[in-house]
């Protein structure tokens, strides 16, 4: 399928331009189209794609054009967030935005299940119950063409974000978050984040095989690689496929085209890393990612401390009850999680893969209830230092954080916090 990539430069306007026309060439009489788009959580040039998409099905008779926001279990966007995202100007009309809503059964359709023994299979007996596959129902009403867009980069949860996990857990409902994220924990965050093939995208293809299979229209992904520079996005690659299969081929060449551009490797273990989160990151839930993308083997020091400096964060989820059960379980290793999920069994297995993902993995002594980790998470950020400590990280004033107290050997300042994925040059194998 079609792509073009500018690893060493920067993609113009006119490559973006005749690569979506390319693309979108064989699909004519396009009345109504569904595009779904990453949330503003992603920072990545889809305002910049969307407009070449709009104009050249604009030129092909397209009357109506809906757009899907991909979140997750993120807020809301606003309409003047999702306007900007997509690049709209005023000569640009969608028919209507719609924001994901995960946990609203009025919005939602379940359509299969991933059988409890491919789970098993894939988590190592860890999991054994099946997931549903439980969709946003716009994906099967009656569209002529669903456009999605994804921008690739590391991710703990998937490898690389990108291309099918657009629709699990980017438009899906929330037993197939809760799951699919608790087996990727159970599998092992440090294992999965940087790699292109591993069983938790497994989970993800599997899934997506059922919702392929009751789409109605044709469905084209659009592969965003981007690197973030000082003067804004630079757009290094777009990659497109049609079809399950070209969905998965152009995250196949993305992810790899990120691995070039996203992973960072050191010479030494760090003794302290500072990850400086922007405001596109305005929660713990996003800003872990800080946490995450250091925690590969022999990047931190044992007794490490990894520092999430973000002094405009005041919560740790946008949502009041998801930020409510975070401060209930607090941040804990894997152990201490598991014990706690068998005596409260409906708590929610997408916030228990987060605290373990964030605190990391650790070992936890059931008959003392103590855990040991192999390295510090401290936030410096607008949450209390008791609240920290309340919920088992470690707390600095953000007012007392400054770069030349974490520069030298075994320090690190990272400006573009949680947006690269740190590893050892002898684990480059």
């Amino acid at each position: 399928m079609p792509f073009v990539e500018a690893l060493e430069n920067e993609l113009t306007d006119d490559q973006l331009s005749e690569i979506v026309e390319e693309t979108l060439r064989d699909f004519k009489e396009i009345k109504r189209v569904l595009l779904i788009h990453p949330d503003y959580t992603r920072i990545d040039f889809t305002d910049r794609v969307v407009p070449l998409i709009y104009q050249d099905l604009k030129n092909k008779g397209m009357k109506e054009i809906y757009s899907l926001n991909a979140s997750g279990t993120h807020r809301k966007m606003s309409e003047e967030e999702i306007r900007s995202k997509l690049g709209i100007s005023s000569q640009v009309e969608f028919t209507k935005h719609y924001n994901h809503e995960y946990d609203d059964p009025n919005w939602l359709v379940t359509i299969g299940e991933i059988s409890a023994s491919f789970v098993a299979e894939k988590t190592n007996g860890e999991l054994s119950d099946p997931i549903p596959i439980t969709i946003n129902k716009l994906l099967i009403q009656d569209f002529d063409l669903i456009v999605a867009l994804s921008g690739t980069l590391p991710h703990e949860a998937s490898g690389y974000a990108g291309g099918l996990k657009v629709f699990i857990p980017g438009v899906s409902g929330p037993e197939v978050i809760d799951l699919f994220h608790w087996a990727a924990v159970l599998i092992g965050i440090p294992k999965i984040i940087g790699t292109i093939e591993n069983p938790a995208r497994d989970v993800i293809n599997e899934g997506s095989r059922y919702i392929f299979q009751i789409m109605k229209a044709p469905v084209v992904s659009f592969n965003m690689v981007f690197e973030e520079k000082v003067k804004g996005v630079v757009p290094k690659g777009l990659y497109t496929g049609v079809g399950f299969d070209g969905f998965i081929d152009a995250y196949k060449r993305a992810a790899k085209a990120s691995s070039q551009i996203h992973v960072i490797y050191i010479d030494q273990p760090l003794e302290y890393a500072v990850q400086v989160i922007d405001r596109s990151y305005d929660e713990v839930w996003t800003a872990g990612k800080g946490s995450y993308k250091l925690q590969r083997p022999g990047v931190m020091k044992n007794g490490g401390e990894i520092i999430i400096y973000a002094p405009h964060i005041r919560c740790f989820h946008s949502k009041a009850d998801m930020d409510a059960a975070i401060r209930r379980i607090g941040y804990h290793s894997m152990g201490y999680v598991k014990e706690f999920l068998r005596r409260h069994t409906n708590f929610s297995r997408n916030i228990a893969a987060h605290v373990v993902n964030v605190r990391g993995y650790g070992r936890y002594d059931p008959s003392t209830g103590e855990e040991e980790f192999p390295f510090k998470v401290t936030l410096a950020s607008g949450i209390s230092e008791d609240t920290c400590r309340e919920v088992g990280l470690g707390y600095r004033d953000p007012n007392s954080i400054r770069e030349e107290d974490f520069t030298g050997p075994g320090r690190l300042w990272i400006r573009k916090g949680g947006k690269y994925l740190y590893d050892r040059t002898s684990h480059t194998s």
